[in-house]
């Protein structure tokens, strides 16, 4: 008898729904100028409803490969901060998730770059936001990639200094935000994936001089947005930090790669430079976190 009802038991179970996550973020998330931007797109969901696939789809053929099951979706907009984010689709994504990713402006103030206040204000917001649909919800902020356009021309904010210093800078300032939102956020650490990118000879730091024989250029022809290769390796590093598994296991043959035409040396490459930037490796200008 004590069989028969446990195995109705397990006749009738279900099996739990996957974990939800949402990516708020801009054309850096959706893969703007580069083929990551529609990739895939009909594996996860657009709540704008603008047919993007992007970093948020990379992430979830990534789990799919890891033997993972999430629903993934997304609410993008081009060269929007979670500033802009809040006043006009904070009624949207206002529902409980198990995982969250934000991601603001590259500069973090288009007005005067480098101030992070903004960044503190709405990203602490949204956080109390989806903490009251869900207390357990995992939030992550993304720290992004330093802009060659920044760097090396004389009108950028960082001119004059290494290609590195924005992404460390930006690093420092989402720490903040992370630490002073309620629940404390997580960070993602993809600018100082590109650092370790560079650092590891893998990504040429100066696209305005060409790229060197055997490197990459992370960066898209607007030395701006990323390339096919810097969305990889930004969702390398995403899926590393939400899932806590090592992004070199997907190994030389992972998919996506093979789909968007990158060759496998390349892709085992930046999978270790994502898992160096999310366990905290100095890869040039000294860790974080």
């Amino acid at each position: 008898m004590l069989a028969l009802a446990a195995a109705a038991t397990l006749i009738g179970a279900h099996p739990a729904p996957a974990p939800t996550i949402l990516f708020v973020g801009n054309s850096f998330t959706f893969g703007a100028l580069s083929a990551v931007w529609k990739y895939r797109a009909d594996t996860v969901t657009d709540l704008n409803g603008h047919g993007v696939g992007g970093v948020p789809a990379l992430f979830k053929l990534f789990a799919e490969q890891a033997g993972l099951d999430y629903q993934v979706s997304l609410e993008t907009s081009p060269g929007a901060g979670l500033e802009w984010h809040w006043r006009n689709k904070a009624a949207l994504v206002d529902r409980p998730w198990d995982h969250v990713v934000l991601q603001s402006y590259s500069t973090l103030d288009p007005e005067k770059p480098g101030d992070p206040a903004s960044l503190i204000t709405y990203s602490g917001r949204f956080a109390t936001l989806f903490a009251a649909r869900n207390p357990k919800v995992d939030i992550s902020l993304t720290a992004t990639w330093s802009r060659p356009d920044q760097t090396y021309k004389a009108t950028g904010a960082w001119h004059g200094k290494p290609i590195q210093r924005m992404a460390l800078d930006l690093r420092q300032a989402y720490d903040r935000a992370a630490a002073q939102s309620r629940p404390r956020a997580e960070v993602n650490p993809v600018g100082q994936a590109f650092n370790c990118a560079i650092a590891g000879g893998i990504a040429d730091p100066n696209p305005y001089d060409g790229t060197s024989y055997g490197q990459v250029d992370l960066w898209a022809y607007d030395h701006y947005h990323a390339s096919k290769f810097g969305s990889y390796l930004a969702a390398l590093t995403v899926f590393a930090r939400v899932t806590g598994k090592d992004p070199r296991q997907l190994g030389r043959d992972e998919r996506a790669a093979s789909e968007l035409g990158i060759a496998p040396e390349t892709a085992a490459r930046l999978q270790t430079a994502a898992w160096q930037a999310v366990q905290g490796q100095d890869c040039g200008g000294g860790a974080k976190g």
